[in-house]
């Protein structure tokens, strides 16, 4: 019997936003569909049935797949399969995690996991909001306890005006891409790209995207009273408050001290072990390895007692670990051109935070593919995010990229992205690598940073310098810190991570995650308030070190020179087979790479190559003009001429009367097939034959008076008709007497 099907919609954005649940897995937790326009996603929510007790984390997992039989297409991988998510399914992933687990209870053992996967592109509207909704409203119609629901949208910034959910084409004009979740009465989640949009202006689209998320969250809680699941009771883990409260009073003296020592990371964390194992020995009445189970539950205590003190002394002292005041930077130093063979490098070191950044400029025909569902093809600037384990101290296993490392990298790529000269100016693809040397809070922001000042030492002409920093928050009922320049700690135990990047005119990136249940604007706008005054701050310490960028590229930088081809001279360059190009890039050592518009980048190492191959692709083009004059290869002889090769697969004739100022006889007495000549294009007729004098390069002849003499011999008799020898000879003998007269002798003058 076939399902009840049921569907939901929201109006947003002049859109109708469907959600449908009854047709597809029947046996999830929660399943529905979401569409737009012809863009659809499909997810599912599901629980495990018992808790997963020896953990003592919340397991959940969120995952986004790119099906390519969406968009109509076959997967360009080997196996001709969908194989390891792209990064652009990691960051769907990630930003779909984000908004929905502050929702669930941190004292759930019981595992949750949330799969979706595109169904439809259209390739006009994106999925990833679709994809955040599609979550939201699976796991308000399963029976997974949730306090849910969750509404997402996208905001542009066209000429002014804001826009709900653009097109792919609109985000392309947009001086803004804003991607919000948030509950009925507060902002979850923020990722956003802008083009150095002012704060104040940046508050307006946040307030404008959690009023347009209104209606989704409507329609979701509709779809939850009609079809929804009741919800599961769960065990739940709690720490034991008890424990808490006995073991305070015990452990809150020695953590006061330590905080009035001077604050280093490693030391820090030994003191603060030394006197968690002191407390559990004390209090076990033995060492934890006597007592397991009862150890797990002290460190638990313990690590909420240490939790509580240092937002207590935040809040109530206005004192941070490190003795910091809430609005103060750590101390920081810049340095440029670290590393003498890559293009550019820049170090920038905050506290215990360092980020290395390498850049590497390349060829156009270098910029990255894309396989997936979104309308970009390429991309000609990469940033990619290493974090090793030594940055904290620690050996791990060195595997792939992980989802946190892909999601730094496209953050700082989104920082700098606005800044980058277009390629019509700068026609190089860019790749970043950040390499994370040292951790304590906020790598990502360092790497922009550090990024910066690898363009400019790079010479990469940038619109103007971005720099980044990392905003935190404590907050208990309605009082709340704001905190500047976050370290690790503080984002471990406080309440918000919220990235700012931007120019001293305004923002180019944000992102945001938390871990209470959502913040106001007003928090938000006193958040970004805030980071300005540490953004200019860091600014005055970088430009301090390198103010503008270098005026020359590197010596070993690949020089890219820019020539414009008719498109229809494109298979010409390219040769059959491309065997042209390859020539050419052999024969001058360069790497030549050929746009659909006939823009051609030539890359060498030197100017003389790149002169070289220049001219090489411009010969390859040219169109004969009248009067020029052209160095050739005679091809061919015939008893009334030579035909000369004066450029690629183009020739003219020379007439036996105009191989010389001297009576010529015979064609072979001058040139013979393969000698070089120099000549000037004397006519091209309709159908594109070409008459070349030798002649008139002999006499210094303008034009005009080549012109007249072809003119003059072809009235005394057209090649082909009669005796062609004898014809031309009559006209050579009589071109010949009057250019031994007065006019002659007059050119020699003016010599």
């Amino acid at each position: 019997m076939k399902p009840e099907t049921k569907q939901f919609s929201a109006q947003i954005g002049g859109q109708s936003l469907t959600f449908e649940t009854g047709k597809l897995a029947g046996q999830a937790g929660g399943a529905v569909t979401v569409r737009l326009g012809d863009a659809v996603i499909f997810a599912a929510a599901t629980m495990g049935q018992e808790p997963k007790e020896s953990q003592d984390f919340f397991p959940l997992t969120v995952e986004y797949e790119e099906k390519m039989y969406a968009a109509g297409k076959i997967p360009g991988s080997f196996f001709r399969r969908e194989g390891r998510p792209s990064t652009e399914a990691i960051l769907v992933s990630r930003l779909t995690d984000r908004p929905i687990r502050p929702l669930f209870s941190k004292d759930m053992r019981n595992e949750v996991q949330v799969i979706m996967f595109s169904l439809s592109a259209d390739m006009v509207n994106p999925l990833d909001i679709l994809a955040i909704n599609g979550a939201s409203a699976a796991l308000m119609i399963s029976d997974i306890p949730w306090d849910g629901p969750v509404g997402a949208a996208r905001i542009g910034l066209i000429d002014g005006e804001f826009i709900v959910n653009p097109s792919f084409a609109q985000i392309e004009k947009s001086d803004l891409d804003l991607r919000i979740a948030g509950t009925r009465d507060a902002i979850l989640m923020v990722e956003c790209g802008a083009n150095e949009v002012p704060e104040e202006t940046m508050v307006k689209a946040l307030d404008f995207g959690h009023q347009s998320i209104q209606p989704i969250i409507d329609a979701i809680e509709k779809m939850t009273a009609e079809v929804g699941k009741p919800k599961r009771d769960v065990p739940l883990f709690p720490t034991d408050e008890t424990l808490v409260n006995d073991i305070h009073d015990r452990v809150v003296e020695d953590l006061g001290e330590l905080f009035k020592t001077p604050y280093v990371k490693s030391q820090f964390y030994d003191t603060l072990e030394e006197i968690k194992v002191r407390y559990i020995n004390e209090y076990s009445e033995g060492s934890p390895a006597d007592h397991p189970d009862k150890a797990d539950t002290m460190s638990l205590a313990f690590d909420e007692i240490e939790r509580s003190v240092i937002r207590k002394r935040i809040l109530e002292q206005s004192t941070r670990p490190d003795g910091r005041a809430l609005d103060e930077i750590r101390p920081i130093w810049c340095e440029v051109g670290l590393v003498p063979r890559a293009h550019g490098s820049g170090l920038f070191t905050r506290g215990e935070t360092q980020a290395l950044t390498l850049a590497t400029l390349g060829t156009p025909k270098e910029a990255q593919e894309l396989d997936n569902l979104t309308a970009t093809e390429t991309k000609r600037y990469m940033h990619h995010y290493n974090f090793p384990p030594y940055a904290t101290g620690e050996t791990k296993s060195l595997r792939s990229s992980s989802r946190r490392e892909i999601g730094h990298g496209a953050l700082a790529e989104r920082a700098l992205e606005p800044v980058l000269p277009p390629v019509s100016e700068f026609p190089y693809t860019m790749r970043l690598v950040s390499e994370i040397m040292s951790s304590n809070g906020s790598s990502s922001m360092a790497s922009v940073c550090g990024s910066t000042l690898a363009l400019m030492d790079t010479g990469v002409p940038i619109k103007a310098p971005v720099a980044g920093i990392a905003m935190g928050l404590v907050k208990e009922g309605e009082k709340y810190a704001i905190l500047t320049d976050i370290m690790g700690m503080e984002d471990h135990l406080g309440d918000m991570d919220f990235k700012v990047a931007g120019t001293t005119t305004g923002i180019t990136a944000l992102q945001m995650d938390i871990k209470i249940r959502g913040i106001t604007t007003q928090i938000m706008a006193e958040a970004l308030a805030q980071a300005r005054r540490g953004r200019m701050s860091i600014m005055d310490k970088m430009l301090a070190v390198i103010p503008v960028p270098n005026p020359e590229l590197k010596p070993h930088v690949p020089r890219i020179t820019t020539v414009k081809v008719p498109v229809d001279k494109i298979g010409a360059i390219i040769g059959s087979g491309g065997k042209t190009i390859r020539s050419i890039q052999e024969e001058t050592h360069t790497t030549i790479d050929i746009q659909d518009d006939g823009t051609v980048y030539i890359a060498a190492d030197n100017a003389t190559n790149e002169a070289l191959a220049r001219d090489m692709v411009l010969s390859l083009t040219e169109t004969p003009e009248l009067g020029r004059i052209y160095t050739g290869k005679v091809v061919r002889t015939t008893d009334f001429g030579a035909f000369v090769e004066i450029l690629p697969n183009v020739d003219g004739m020379v007439h036996i009367s105009q191989l010389d100022s001297m009576r010529v006889n015979k064609v072979e007495d001058v040139v013979r097939i393969g000698d070089e000549i120099t000549v000037m294009v004397t006519g091209i007729d309709e159908g594109g034959k070409i008459r070349l004098s030798r002649q008139a390069v002999l006499e210094d002849w303008s034009l005009e008076e080549a012109v007249a003499s072809d003119s003059r011999k072809a009235r005394g008799g057209a090649p082909g008709s009669g005796d062609r020898r004898s014809s031309g000879d009559r006209d050579h003998n009589r071109d010949h007497d009057r250019s031994s007269g007065p006019r002659h002798d007059s050119r020699d003058r003016r010599r």
